[in-house]
């Protein structure tokens, strides 16, 4: 059964100062440093990958600020690796479809501002045959706890991933994407691996 979704107005507010404060933070960093950062991060995720030998693997196209996921990207097309990414879901709000994505796959602006691809059940793959993860994510904390942009799209993905070991979620972000603590609901799912530009992380 998937988790619903509720919150009290003082979480919200908590999450909602932290969201900000973060984002604000993810922004300030230079073209230079997003360069630098994301190839370093990148050869880090690599070898977390190789090691899980993960041959189909979804991520995101970075927005916001995010630790940019373009490095990563071709290097997994050059390592063979079947590579997918999200899509909102045109019937159940709050669900992400994963489509195959290659250089040639046609890309549509969604209601969120982020590009996506367009709606071809022939390159769908179900969560649960993917191998891995890369989800983006606003803050995450010292036990590996995930705060995203509120919508719970990835919650609902990897609400059962540890009851059948697939697909294995990693965070992929800034180091000063790290608070202490992060407000908790029962919905969350925890990280099992947060890889930044310096660290590899494991919970």
């Amino acid at each position: 059964m998937k988790p619903q979704f509720s919150s009290s107005q003082s979480a919200k507010a908590t999450r909602t100062a932290l969201r900000a404060q973060v984002r604000d933070a993810r922004r300030c960093i230079s073209d230079k440093e997003q360069h630098s950062f994301a190839a370093t991060a990148t050869q880090l995720i690599l070898a977390e990958l190789t090691k899980l030998e993960a041959k189909h693997v979804a991520l995101y196209l970075t927005n916001d600020g995010e630790l940019d996921t373009q490095p990563l990207i071709r290097a997994l097309w050059e390592q063979g690796v079947n590579l997918y990414l999200p899509r909102l879901h045109p019937f159940t709000k709050g669900n992400l479809l994963f489509f195959a994505y290659t250089p040639e796959t046609a890309l549509v602006e969604n209601k969120l501002k982020i590009l996506e691809p367009v709606l071809d059940i022939s390159k769908m793959i179900l969560p649960h045959q993917l191998d891995a993860v890369v989800t983006p994510l606003v803050a995450f904390d010292n036990t590996g706890g995930r705060m995203g942009m509120g919508g719970g799209f990835y919650d609902r993905t990897l609400a059962n991933w540890q009851k059948i070991g697939k697909p294995y979620p990693i965070g992929f972000a800034h180091d000063c994407q790290q608070v202490q603590s992060l407000p908790s609901e029962h919905w969350d799912v925890p990280l099992p691996m947060i890889v930044t530009p310096t660290r590899v992380l494991k919970f």
